[in-house]
């Protein structure tokens, strides 16, 4: 499990409530818990903005003017933290926000049955948003490797709210706590096509995608991977040792406006 306890101490110290555990992906408008009333709640307190985004500077320094919140989850996404989620840490500028609303509303049809994670992506405004070193500007998000066991998707481990970054896997994909389960490099690719799609759809193109380098020739490897290659997006060649560490449970997306 990787030692990068700042991130971890960080989310949970802020923390008033546990992380939601959920089996299944929620609608935001047929919420029961206490726990998830208290997201629906929150969501709706920011439902109400209209107008357009503003991002300014660059994505390791940079701010957010009128962010849009993310629905906590739907048919086939969910984020993976109450707590992040709570404390603003997803907000995004609208063109975001509409790239992934309409990536999840075309994987209903392209990936059905299958359940998408996002992580982290801004504050409500923008700015340093710890541990993080970019995630600034509202232009950022952090997507959930989805993971397949002998072959058969698994989700159990989507929801382990901020432990979920500690996760590690090795140079082939297999998670280090249970060798069953593996990366699912086709799916990951699947959705990225999709997002480039969605983006430009929306007047966007993706800047760069930080991927563990050990895991990039297996991304690749696949069907989708090789169309993913071919659109000459960036993915990470070079990362430092920690970041490189962290980019293997999750892969982080930088948008760029056009």
């Amino acid at each position: 499990m990787k030692q990068f306890i700042p991130l971890i101490a960080l989310i949970l110290t802020t923390s008033c409530t546990q992380s939601q555990t959920i089996s299944e992906p929620i609608q935001s408008k047929t919420i029961e818990t206490d726990s998830l009333t208290a997201v629906e709640k929150h969501y709706l307190s920011f439902n109400n903005l209209k107008g357009s985004s503003r991002s300014t500077g660059t994505v390791s320094d940079g701010k957010l003017e009128n962010g849009y919140l993310l629905p906590f989850s739907g048919t086939n996404y969910h984020y993976f933290d109450t707590n992040s989620y709570l404390h603003n840490r997803c907000f995004m500028h609208l063109k975001v926000k509409e790239t992934l609303l309409a990536t999840y509303a075309q994987l209903e049809t392209t990936a059905p049955k299958r359940l998408f994670g996002i992580m982290e992506c801004s504050n409500e405004h923008g700015g340093k948003i710890a541990p993080h070193r970019t995630h600034q500007n509202g232009l950022s998000v952090d997507f959930m490797t989805p993971l397949l066991q002998q072959g058969i998707p698994y989700t159990e481990l989507d929801f382990m709210g901020a432990a979920h970054y500690l996760m590690d896997f090795d140079e082939n994909g297999f998670y280090t706590e249970d060798s069953t389960v593996k990366i699912d490099f086709e799916l990951m690719a699947f959705q990225l096509l999709s997002l480039i799609e969605q983006a430009k759809k929306e007047g966007l193109t993706i800047e760069k995608i930080i991927w563990k380098t050990e895991l990039r020739d297996e991304l690749f490897a696949t069907e989708s991977g090789k169309k993913l290659k071919a659109t000459g997006v960036y993915v990470t060649t070079k990362l430092s040792p920690l970041i490189n560490s962290l980019h293997d449970d999750h892969y982080h997306v930088d948008f760029k406006l056009k």
